[in-house]
């Protein structure tokens, strides 16, 4: 019942070639069985099988949500002046609001690591201070 079967041939000791003697090592011939190529085949398969199903399971999960995003030209955006910064374009959109929760909308949708902005940078207005929205 095995599924591989390895028969050794005898080669004499030592053999003469061009006039000096020389070891040779018994040769080998490996036989594979119609079972053992089919579990060679099984093992060799497994990977990829299991590699596509969870290529195939997590697919899904790469949406970050089903819902629409926000239609076409509902944010303004604004371009940064040479000197202006995110507190100074926060009190220009939105007067009536308190400028750091403005600040902290811009920084979110925009995602900025800091509150730093360099000037020629767009940025996106949140809708809520937009005067699209």
């Amino acid at each position: 019942m095995s599924t591989v079967s390895i028969t050794a041939f005898e080669v004499p000791a030592r053999t003469r070639v061009s006039g000096t003697a020389r070891t040779a090592a018994p040769a080998t011939r490996l036989r594979l069985t119609r079972r053992g190529r089919r579990v060679l085949a099984a093992m060799a398969a497994t990977p990829i099988a299991i590699a596509l199903g969870l290529a195939i399971v997590s697919g899904g999960s790469a949406l970050a949500s089903r819902e629409d995003g926000a239609p076409a030209g509902t944010f303004d955006t604004v371009t940064v002046l040479p000197g202006e910064s995110l507190w100074a374009i926060a009190e220009e959109v939105a007067p009536n609001s308190d400028p750091r929760d403005v600040v902290d909308a811009i920084i979110s949708l925009n995602q900025l690591s800091s509150s730093a902005v360099m000037a020629g940078e767009r940025l996106s207005i949140p809708a809520q201070y937009s005067s699209a929205g």
